[in-house]
């Protein structure tokens, strides 16, 4: 049984201590924030993660799983040391090192023997280097040796515990190939391809991979706005790319950009990396203006439904969904913000429901104007137009449309529905009674005319 310390306590850390507890290791989560600690130790999750909470529960209940505050209980006999601290943007998109810098430092001055360090937490390429000479600057005993080893985490929010289970790859980057392989063994029960690299090439990779996906977004997204104005159908157009091999299907779903703790931040770092080195980092530059500008396109279409010279003030909107995606309650740069932001100012009332993310919305979303509801058709109640956000499942499976437009205003002369998400059939909408707005379903009043006066979707 190997012996783990894993510090910080969010998404990354806590995943990745109870998934190395499930492989019978013995773990310790450390997180200077002593609340949270408590209520982990209590059973009380701080996220909510699907099957995590019962992953939690059985390996402390088996001895294999522990949570402290202390860098000395935590550091004093371990094996390893995962980093899973938060690296925030900082205004100029750099990543914000103060957490792994004081983790470092703390690991480094508490150890008691040789130990492994393993970077989980995205760092700036180099960053395993400054992490190895801060770890060795706070030894108490010299003769201890501190290798360093980045092991970038591809996990998915929603997914986070089957991602760490059942991974696509392991990639480990160390100056110390032996060191990589032990940090390799913990990993061998998984049976996944095991990628043993450089550190700088380690780091490097996590952060092109991010970029890479949010690239594809960004990408499919565009091809939206053009498919709105030619008429073609968004959702058709990716499945006939995925076919392609070269291509593939995934993240090619248009909707309203990406969100949440890890792309946004990522390219900014990123793109921050290559400016500095005098680059001109021109495709990393257009993924982020195209996922800005994306968010307002459900404001745009909402006026265009609504008439009335695209006034919104005094209109009472529902929305479903507020977290950055389904199966999580992180809010972080979650599209609602900004969409919610922009209703508000406009004039407009918000009626929101969400199934899991109400409680963080409330710390993040303007006080005054919205009304948070019990579920979706108490967010309908007296609405104008209702905006779906968040791909949840029981919007996108359970919803009974007939009671959603039934509890709108003025049901009879269109209800108008914004799917932001492209979860619906438009035909069936139709059918239903909806004045329905998928993203580049072909569904838009605009239509390209051509010199000889036909539309594009005539030929």
């Amino acid at each position: 049984m190997k012996k783990v310390c894993v510090v910080g306590t969010g998404y990354v850390g806590l995943v990745t201590g109870a998934c190395l507890a499930e492989l019978e290791n013995e773990v310790v989560c450390l997180d200077v924030d002593a609340a949270k600690i408590e209520s982990l130790r209590a059973g009380v999750m701080p996220i909510f993660e699907p099957g995590l909470d019962r992953l939690v529960s059985r390996n402390v209940s088996k001895g294999r799983l522990s949570f402290t505050t202390s860098y000395e209980d935590a550091v004093r006999d371990a094996d390893y040391c995962f980093i899973a601290v938060n690296t925030p943007s900082k205004d100029d998109g750099s990543a914000d090192m103060t957490y792994v810098k004081r983790a470092a430092g703390s690991i480094g001055e508490h150890a008691t023997r040789d130990i492994i360090i393993v970077n989980k937490s995205t760092m700036p390429v180099g960053s395993g280097d400054e992490v190895s000479a801060i770890a060795h600057m706070n030894l108490r005993d010299r003769t201890i040796k501190v290798s360093v080893v980045s092991n970038p985490e591809f996990l998915r929010e929603g997914s986070a515990v089957k991602d760490f289970q059942q991974p696509d790859r392991v990639v480990l980057g160390s100056n110390d190939q032996a060191a990589a392989r032990r940090v390799g063994e913990l990993y061998v029960p998984l049976r996944a391809p095991i990628v043993i690299t450089d550190l700088p090439t380690a780091e490097m990779i996590k952060y092109a991979s991010n970029a890479f996906l949010a690239t594809k977004i960004s990408f499919i997204n565009e091809m939206a706005r053009i498919c709105d104005l030619y008429g073609a159908d968004v959702k058709e157009v990716a499945a006939g790319m995925g076919y392609d091999k070269r291509i593939g299907r995934a993240f090619l779903d248009a909707g309203l950009g990406y969100g949440g703790s890890c792309f946004d931040k990522d390219v900014k770092a990123l793109t921050y990396m290559a400016r500095k080195t005098g680059l001109h980092p021109q495709m990393l530059e257009a993924v982020m203006a195209i996922n800005k500008d994306q968010r307002h396109v459900a404001i745009d279409k909402l006026e265009a439904a609504l008439g009335d010279q695209g006034s919104l003030n005094g209109k009472s909107i529902a929305v479903l969904g507020l977290a950055f995606k389904d199966n999580t309650d992180d809010m972080r740069d979650a599209p609602s913000i900004n969409i919610i932001g922009w209703l508000l100012e406009k004039g407009a009332v918000v009626r929101a429901f969400d199934p899991e993310a109400s409680e963080t919305a409330r710390a993040v979303l303007p006080k005054d104007g919205i009304t948070y509801c019990e579920d979706e058709y108490d967010a309908a109640n007296d609405a104008d137009a209702v905006l779906v956000l968040t791909e949840w499942k029981q919007f996108r499976d359970d919803l009974d449309f007939q009671r959603l437009r039934a509890a709108m205003r003025n049901p009879e002369q269109g209800a108008v529905l914004i799917d932001g998400r492209n979860l619906y059939d438009p035909e069936e909408m139709a059918r239903l009674g909806f004045h329905y707005q998928g993203i580049g379903r072909g569904d838009g009043k605009r239509r390209v005319v051509l010199s000889n006066g036909a539309t594009p979707a005539d030929h």
